[in-house]
């Protein structure tokens, strides 16, 4: 694994042909069995095994804070906003850029969406290649099924079992307008949006599996295209919305 923590300035004389790849979460809520970090914790997992599968990676450290409003309610949910995340994400792309060929932002938090997919079409414009990519999970919304089930295998020693609650499980678009007016607070005391209860350590298995399919097959796709592509259709570099809200808070 090649990790920026651990290299010095001289060992990057190859920097422009590498591909940075920055992990992008969040410290927020994630009811009372899932640790603040769990989006960060699962955004550096996700990126740390595409580091061990191939040699032109390099991992760097995490964007741990990002745009949490929704879950401000909640103590200890740390947020700075779209406008920040963005900026911080386009000053971060542009500075990384001077090294690397290459950036890409592994972004695991849906309240990033907006402010991750700004940022990336701003890099790209100036001629940056610059790219987003986040898990395609279905399923339930926040702190569910889908995120406890991850993280009993990325780290079952984080997962308070004896706390796990099933939460809100109406669909997005019914809890939507209630969540946009008061957060998730509004709709879910225990600020779980799905059902943890069924988090299972097979299922976990399962959607790291195929993510990191998934962010292996994109990469390699991205990588073998041409290589000034930079300014092509945004569209393709965006993260999705997977089990959070993307215009929901601040």
């Amino acid at each position: 694994m090649t990790t920026l923590a651990d290299t010095r300035w001289t060992d990057l004389s190859e920097g422009k042909g590498l591909l940075l790849v920055v992990p992008v979460g969040a410290t927020e809520q994630h009811g009372p069995h899932l640790p603040m970090t769990t989006d960060t914790d699962i955004a550096v997992a996700l990126a740390a095994a595409l580091d061990r599968e191939r040699d032109d990676v390099v991992l760097a450290p995490p964007v741990a804070f990002g745009s949490s409003g929704e879950h401000q309610a909640f103590p200890g949910t740390l947020s700075i906003g779209r406008e920040a995340t963005e900026l911080l994400l386009v000053e971060l792309g542009r500075s990384a850029t001077e090294t690397f060929r290459r950036v890409l932002f592994v972004s695991t938090h849906g309240g990033n969406v907006e402010p991750v997919n700004a940022a990336v079409r701003r890099l790209r414009e100036e001629g940056r290649d610059v790219r987003a990519w986040s898990p395609g999970w279905d399923g339930d919304l926040h702190a569910g099924h889908v995120e406890t089930s991850v993280m009993l295998v990325l780290a079952p020693e984080a997962v308070r079992t004896g706390s796990v609650v099933r939460g809100e499980t109406a669909p997005l678009d019914e809890i939507l307008p209630q969540m946009r007016r008061e957060g998730v607070i509004g709709v879910s005391a225990s600020g779980v949006l799905g059902d943890a209860t069924t988090a299972t350590v097979e299922d976990g298995r399962t959607l790291l599996r195929r993510a990191l399919t998934d962010l292996a097959e994109a990469v390699e796709a991205w990588l073998r295209a041409t290589p000034d592509a930079a300014g092509g259709d945004a569209g393709e570099t965006r993260v999705r919305v997977s089990g959070a809200v993307s215009d929901a808070g601040r």
